[in-house]
């Protein structure tokens, strides 16, 4: 067996990629075995498995890929005589029944048996048992309708829901970002032990046959800069894609880097038929245009790549890296070797700067200071910062597009026959608010603002509108590519005029001329030239 014939167990298209009840086992069982990991959501299955009670039903919920079957597979032969399983919810036990109707007979089943159920099911696939599961089961979909409301206190004790989406893949804080689940699968297949069946696999096949582009791809996995490289980029396709990591795709992506035809460092950028690899695609770093780069570029087309360049190459050789076709090529290891002491000396950290992910780190800073936040001094005046300088500069700015010559505390409000409105407000963060509504879910922080002391609802701010803010603070004007963002700014901006149209005092210009008016005690109007 060669080594590309064990990381087939990775791939999509293997029959392990879904666990199933198997009776029988093959050569292969051995490096599936290797990888398997105990993750929190698994803990947590196995502690309600050992308290479940008479009656009671478990409901392990999530999206397709995200390791359903896995869990299951492993506890039903061992818990067969004390719980019953329905492993995949979406199935049905004949051609004339529904998905749904499955569901209904097994829940009969179970309250006539009075033994606890596993029910392994799609959160998509429990909404439609909400809306369509039989009457006789009305106390089953009033606990289901309670959790997917988000209303867990109403859910009776005699249904646990556990949902993959409480647990997180990624992690930010203030060491480090990183996803726990992925590096540890990482370092599973790749760890240097002979304990490693990978590992074992991987010598005895460079010893009778050399290196190839698998033997090759699999050392340089092996490098911790290379694997949080990869988790960088991986929280990126989290953070500005929306590009959710199920166990699934995530080892359908190991083996595409390891085993497609080519070196791993341009397989992760080669876009192919995996939804990680297609939005990592987008984030190519021999695309960026910086000085250094293009002087590199130009350097390589010209065979002029210097000396730190050459030892380099001489160090790679070890790793079974024999040629560098293409300045993109060499851009792509140095980002991925950037961080590594031995190898990314000289040539590597060189372009460290340009692949940078400052904004990523801006975000993660901003998004662990309101979860974090205990209403500290220093706290406050490093959000102050950002809702000072970002979001309350960035919402001044857009909202006045079209009013730029107003000063800093006034909002445009309309116009009129040429005459434009606006009105003085005060704009600051609403602290009490960002210490009660605390978010753990990364995709998104939520801005607590007041205007003139009226709370304003809480603003989501992903990556993508994070980046945009402060794109606007330096004059950029959002456009139709940036239509969601702005769904979210005018509706701020629309909160913000409500609460401008109790105001008593409105501000009117036309060309560069400015009126005050004032409403005087709701009994007359005081006007005066500005």
């Amino acid at each position: 067996m060669k080594l590309i014939d064990a990381l087939s167990i990775l791939s999509k298209s293997s029959p392990f990629a879904v666990s199933t009840d198997r009776t029988s086992e093959s050569q292969l069982t051995t490096y599936k075995k290797h990888i398997y990991i105990q993750t929190d959501i698994e803990a947590d299955f196995k502690a309600k498995l050992m308290q479940s009670q008479p009656g009671q039903i478990i409901f392990l919920c999530g999206s397709s890929g995200d390791g359903k079957s896995e869990i299951l597979t492993q506890y039903k032969q061992q818990w067969k005589s004390k719980v019953d399983f329905h492993l995949d919810a979406t199935h049905s036990f004949s051609p004339d029944q529904t998905a749904i109707n499955t569901l209904d007979e097994r829940f009969r089943e179970s309250k006539a048996s009075g033994r606890p159920l596993v029910v392994g099911i799609n959160i998509g696939m429990l909404g439609n048992y909400a809306e369509e599961g039989c009457v006789e089961h009305q106390d089953i979909t009033s606990a289901v309708k309670a959790f997917l409301n988000g209303r867990r206190d109403l859910i009776p004790t005699n249904f646990v829901f556990l949902d993959f989406e409480d647990y997180p893949k990624f992690s930010l804080s203030d060491e480090g970002n990183t996803s726990d689940f992925a590096l540890k699968l990482i370092r599973r297949i790749t760890e240097q032990s002979l304990d490693n069946p990978f590992f074992a696999l991987h010598q005895n096949q460079v010893v009778k046959h050399g290196h190839d582009y698998v033997t090759a791809n699999f050392l340089l996995l092996g490098l911790p800069s290379v694997q949080q490289a990869v988790i960088d980029l991986l929280l990126k396709a989290r953070l500005i894609k929306d590009q959710f990591l199920t166990a699934r795709s995530l080892l359908d992506f190991l083996f595409q880097l390891l085993a497609t035809d080519g070196y791993l460092f341009d397989n992760l950028f080669s876009g192919g038929d995996n939804e990680l690899l297609l939005q990592i695609k987008t984030f190519d770093p021999s695309n960026l245009h910086t000085r250094k780069i293009d002087e590199f570029v130009l350097q390589f087309g010209l065979g002029v790549t210097g000396q730190d360049f050459s030892a380099l190459k001489a160090k790679l050789k070890e790793f079974g890296v024999f040629e560098l076709k293409t300045a993109a090529s060499c851009l792509r290891l140095a980002f991925l070797l950037r961080d590594d002491a031995l190898l990314g000396a000289g040539f590597a950290q060189a372009f460290s700067d340009d692949f940078s992910n400052t904004l990523v780190d801006q975000y993660a800073s901003i998004w662990l200071l309101h979860k974090n936040f205990d209403g500290s001094g220093k706290q406050k005046k490093e959000l102050n910062t950002f809702y000072k300088d970002t979001l309350i500069a960035a919402i001044h700015r857009y909202c006045n597009r079209h009013a730029h010559t107003l000063d800093k505390d006034a909002y445009f409000i309309s116009e009129y026959n040429g005459f434009k409105t606006a009105v003085e407000l005060e704009v600051k963060p609403n602290y009490g608010a960002i210490s009660e509504n605390r978010s753990h879910k990364i995709g998104a922080f939520y801005a607590q603002l007041l205007v003139d002391d009226k709370p304003l609802k809480p603003m989501p701010i992903s990556m993508n509108l994070f980046g945009l803010l402060q794109r606007i603070t330096q004059g950029y004007r959002p456009n139709k590519h940036d239509k969601n963002a702005v769904l979210l700014l005018d509706e701020v901006i629309e909160q913000i005029v409500s609460v401008a149209n109790e105001k008593d005092t409105l501000l009117i210009l036309k060309g560069d001329k400015r009126y005050k008016v004032t409403n005087e005690d709701h009994e007359y109007f005081e006007v005066s030239g500005i």
